[in-house]
């Protein structure tokens, strides 16, 4: 997979370390000559351009790209660069870097972004997410589909404790993606029970989000 990443600080550099061990092309872009650190990330490409500029970007050759990330620590570069790699482009996943809480409602699918990712939502989550059982807890938002990466920890007094997956109505537009079992990762087949202690993980539509919330959370009143 052939990934350009625009931005080329701390954020960017982490991101391709990353994408690179995974075995991806990587590409940084940054306008910033103190920014293009050939050794920090060697195996990557530079390009020394503004990532605003349908010159740069075709310089880059942006159409072979699987995806882009826009990573700079400005809000605005990052909703540019969305747009442009998607409707210049054709990329087929946009991701783009929220900076600033107040802007996250622009990330979406208007401006050609797929996933947003807020540093600072995603901390809070983080930190909702060790400490919560029984919350639910949002962890990144996809803008197609209004759909969320939920999680939620099963409480003790759960109605679902010792239920079968398969036997679960879940509310529409809910999936179970994956479960947390202590120090195992499951994918849910419909004969695994429920287990007090599980970290549920779902994408969910954002509508269904407390509906999904009181089926895992309150114990049905016993007839």
């Amino acid at each position: 997979m052939r990934v350009a990443i625009a931005g080329a600080g701390a954020v960017g550099r982490s991101i391709a370390g990353e994408l690179l061990e995974n075995g991806h092309e990587v590409l940084l872009i940054d306008k910033a000559p103190t920014a293009i650190s050939v050794e920090r990330v060697p195996q990557a490409e530079w390009l020394l351009a503004d990532a605003c500029e349908i010159t740069s970007l075709d310089e880059a050759a942006l159409q072979r790209c699987n995806v882009v990330i826009a990573a700079t620590g400005d809000d605005k570069v990052n909703l540019v660069v969305s747009l442009l790699a998607k409707t210049e482009y054709g990329v087929p996943r946009v991701v783009a870097r929220v900076n600033n809480p107040k802007n996250e409602w622009l990330f979406n699918e208007a401006w050609g972004v797929d996933v947003a990712v807020s540093t600072p939502r995603l901390m809070s989550a983080l930190v909702e997410e060790a400490v919560s059982v029984g919350d639910l807890v949002r962890l990144l938002r996809f803008s197609h589909g209004d759909a969320n990466l939920v999680e939620l920890t099963l409480p003790e007094e759960s109605a679902l404790a010792g239920t079968q997956v398969g036997e679960v109505r879940w509310p529409e537009d809910t999936s179970l993606v994956t479960i947390i079992r202590g120090t195992r990762v499951l994918t849910p087949s419909k004969e695994d029970s429920l287990e007090p202690g599980d970290e549920l993980l779902f994408v969910a539509a954002q509508a269904r989000e407390e509906q999904l919330e009181e089926l895992l959370s309150v114990r049905r009143d016993e007839a």
